[in-house]
């Protein structure tokens, strides 16, 4: 039986909502100062001092304040006239203070001068980007998780990225040393698979079993536990036992044609003998992880993302990959690339955070109302969203709404370090084709939902630290412990209060569509959803998941930090839904041309949603730049 809203616990009086939640397009006034936010003339919020986004909770990512004025600027069209100049002049003005914006101001500095004068714009109330640090001390002693990118994929950095890592005196080794998290595979307690009630008819939670892996313990007696239709239980079994090449007689050439023309989940029902209702169990796997579905990826994007297939391809192993997690290879903070971007943040204005290095930036408390200092060669300007940047008489102009105000400042140059799709509205003066290349690249939505536990006791005695969810809105779950890194620590033994992370996005209502319309229908389903509608999903996945342990679903969670991302992961181009363009041709390479003095840099110039593609773009673009 569905429980009630007060049988979740959605009465109870947790630290959940943030003072701006449900402030709306209208009560930004646009035009106006809003009293009750009105800031100082440089933009910072008035009780600065007190002013510290990463302990913020409720509803974040895009949170509401932060993409009105760029909705009404793109989806409505409308006009911003006559802003308020502010006479403040830069060498050079950066539109986005993500990382690759915040890559691009360093670099610049390293080109033009440490003398330089910068202004960075931020929409959102933190820099960062989706580099985005959940800081809880709601249960005691400081929990850590992360709020959007959080790998570094270091196998696959650039020599330009190793020298940014080496420069912020990050060492990868030593991140290697303090790692031990594998996305709920371990290592405390086995991995495992959740069926809820609302979705199977009943919950059950399978231990000794690894969706992304392929690694089952006893198939005979794992699937049988799975609440599924005798068929579609008996075709797992002959799946995961069979060991064969499907495509025995044909050449390198003609499998590798079929590997990139089908889908994961077609592959699975044609050759691999699953039933629909087996087949679509997969879907999820590549959610959080790709921001698409199974379904909407090729065979071999699923090999390479680790999905078991290579059993039917004449090789002993079930997946692709061979790992154990999401990520493959990499290092991590304990907050994620959020560390990154507070270490450039530190580098071009040390006043924020004196004494912060790579190996303490983890506990470090920045000081946000140093963050635009008028004096600083450097200066960060939060909650300041552009609605307006062109070339102007030699220079360039850079007009944005920051606490209902419509300001413009002056630059040598400008850095568009925001996503494609936004800039031409942002900037209607750049060619048509360039315009429509930007269009062309629509991010993927992402969630990651944090809730700060009372303690890990449930799941200790469940034998489990995270779990697959096939049947809810967030296809995964974990236990956020063993990332022991830059003065940080959060041992596996710790059985007090945890911070567990739902890591997914939002299923298209149809995954027939091309795939960029079903970023767009999954991006409006996101925004349609109101903080309660997430808080309402975790507990009613923790109070079935975990309630058999002891879990008390009324009492336990302490606090909700959602990371909305409607714009998330940065477009790359797949197998089933994209062209093979000439070089130089792709959308991408047309799309980050610069334009008299203003350059563009960003995870979608390199069409790859990864860090080191965001720095590596910010330097190409700083290259873009004219003397």
């Amino acid at each position: 039986m569905k429980k009630t809203d007060w049988q979740l616990g959605m009465d109870r009086d947790i630290t959940r909502r943030d003072f701006i939640h449900d402030i709306s397009l209208a009560s930004l006034g646009l035009t106006l100062p809003l009293a009750a936010f009105a800031g100082t003339p440089s933009g910072q919020p008035a009780s600065a001092g007190t002013y510290y986004p990463p302990t913020r909770t409720g509803m974040r990512g895009s949170h509401p304040g932060a993409f009105e004025v760029a909705h009404a600027l793109a989806r409505e069209g409308k006009k911003f006239t006559d802003p308020v100049e502010l006479g403040e002049e830069y060498d050079l003005v950066v539109v986005g203070g993500g990382i690759s914006g915040l890559a691009a101001a360093y670099y610049y500095r390293k080109r033009f001068g440490a003398d330089s004068r910068i202004l960075i714009l931020e929409n959102h109330d933190d820099f960062g980007g989706h580099a985005k640090r959940n800081e809880f001390h709601q249960g005691g002693p400081m929990r850590l998780s992360w709020g959007g990118t959080m790998n570094l994929e270091y196998p696959m950095f650039s020599a330009t990225a190793k020298g940014l890592l080496t420069e912020l005196g990050i060492d990868i080794d030593e991140l290697l040393e303090g790692y031990d998290f594998h996305y709920g595979s371990g290592p405390k307690g086995s991995p495992s698979i959740y069926f809820d009630a609302e979705t199977f008819g009943r919950d059950e939670l399978v231990r000794g079993y690894d969706f992304r892996a392929g690694r089952v313990d006893d198939p005979e007696a794992t699937f049988e536990r799975f609440p599924l239709s005798e068929a579609s239980r008996e075709s797992l079994k002959r799946f995961y036992t069979r060991r064969e090449n499907v495509f025995e007689g044909k050449s390198e050439a003609e499998v590798s044609e079929i590997l990139r023309s089908i889908s994961y989940t077609d592959f699975l029902k044609r050759y691999g003998g699953l039933t629909d209702e087996a087949a679509n169990l997969y879907i999820k796997t590549t959610h959080g992880y790709w921001g698409v579905g199974a379904d909407s990826l090729s065979v071999a994007e699923c090999i390479g993302a680790g999905l078991p297939i290579m059993h039917l391809l004449g090789q002993p192993e079930l997946s692709g990959s061979g790992e154990d997690n999401a990520g493959g290879d990499v290092a991590m903070f304990p907050d994620g690339n959020a560390s990154i971007a507070r270490l450039l943040v530190h580098a071009l204005m040390p006043a924020v955070a004196p004494g912060s290095n790579a190996r303490n930036v983890a506990m470090a408390r920045f000081d946000y109302a140093r963050l635009d200092e008028a004096d600083s060669p450097v200066r960060l300007r939060l909650e300041s969203t552009v609605v307006n940047v062109a070339n102007h008489d030699g220079g360039a102009s850079v007009s944005y709404v920051n606490q209902g105000r419509l300001l413009r400042v002056r630059s040598r140059h400008a850095m568009l370090a925001c996503y494609h799709a936004m800039i031409p509205a942002l900037c209607p003066e750049l060619p048509a084709e360039q315009k429509e290349a930007q269009k062309y690249q629509v991010k993927r939505p992402l969630i990651l939902t944090n809730v700060l536990l009372r303690d890990s006791k449930a799941f200790d005695a469940l034998g489990i630290s995270g779990a697959y969810c096939p049947g809810r809105l967030h296809g995964a779950v974990w236990q956020v412990k063993g990332v022991n890194t830059a003065g940080y620590r959060h041992d596996w033994d710790d059985a007090g209060p945890v911070p567990v992370m739902f890591w997914g996005s939002v299923a298209p209502p149809d995954a027939s569509i091309p795939v960029r319309e079903q970023h767009r229908a999954s991006r409006a389903l996101l925004l349609a959803m109101s903080f309660e509608d997430f808080e309402r999903e975790v507990r009613t996945v923790l109070d079935g998941m975990l309630g058999p342990a002891g879990f008390d679903v009324r009492k336990d969670i302490v606090a909700i930090t959602v990371n909305r991302w409607p714009h998330g992961y940065a477009y790359d181009y797949l197998d089933l839904w994209d062209p093979e363009w000439p070089e130089g041709q792709a959308p991408h390479e047309i799309a980050r041309r610069p334009f008299g003095n203003i350059a563009i840099a960003n995870a979608d110039a390199g069409a790859d949603a990864y860090t080191h593609v965001a720095i590596d773009e910010a330097w190409r673009a700083v290259g873009d730049l004219t003397v």
